[in-house]
């Protein structure tokens, strides 16, 4: 018996994103001509789906990455519990030997299991964790959305995965993902189960 059906996606491409700038929570950028292509299209795969909610970040790119279904009047909320992890001084700014080092001695020690690792001014994946258990308290005290929508980022996705299977954050690189990409995630009552994994057919135009 499914109760809830919890349809994941990351937002579509940015420019930062084409760029290989990161982002974080710190930066609301706006969708690129890919990243509303990926939105058409992810809209035209999915928009016979009767989602009762949408839940998007307080970033604009998530909205404008859902926005077709918005505008059928689905009702949606913004939850910054979804919002994307904090790169604090590194966001924005362009990829250096320097900053890749720093990234790589950052993921090395979140894998080992030291989640409350942060760059200055950043968030940790612990502190992320915490105020995603408050959007998903959010999102579950609502039975009657069945069928709910939520647009996220993809550090931030790979944690909340994480969240919904159980699992330590160390596992946080298990969970790929591109823009717009969907992982499908049923709820029976007592667990999550991951029923889509990484699902970009609807990217794959023909």
């Amino acid at each position: 018996m499914i109760l809830k059906t919890l349809y994941i996606v990351r937002h579509g491409q940015t420019d930062l994103n084409k760029q290989g700038i990161v982002q974080g929570r710190g930066m609301n950028t706006d969708l690129n001509d890919e990243g509303r292509k990926q939105a058409q299209l992810f809209f035209d795969a999915y928009k016979n789906v009767p989602f009762d909610k949408i839940y998007i970040s307080e970033l604009k790119r998530t909205q404008q990455s859902i926005q077709p279904f918005i505008d059928l009047g689905i009702s949606y909320e913004k939850l910054s519990g979804l919002d994307e992890l904090a790169w604090g001084i590194h966001e924005g700014q362009r990829s250096t030997p320097e900053t890749k080092s720093a990234f790589l001695k950052l993921m090395r020690d979140w894998t080992s299991g030291r989640l409350d690792s942060k760059f200055e001014n950043g968030e940790s994946p612990n502190e992320v964790l915490e105020r995603q258990k408050g959007a998903l308290a959010t999102i579950m005290s609502h039975p009657e959305e069945q069928n709910v929508l939520i647009c996220m980022h993809g550090r931030a996705m790979r944690l909340f995965l994480c969240l919904l299977t159980n699992q330590s954050l160390v596992k946080m690189e298990t969970f790929p993902h591109q823009n717009l990409v969907l992982y499908k995630v049923t709820y029976d009552g007592s667990q999550f189960n991951i029923a889509e994994f990484n699902n970009s057919i609807h990217l794959q135009v023909h």
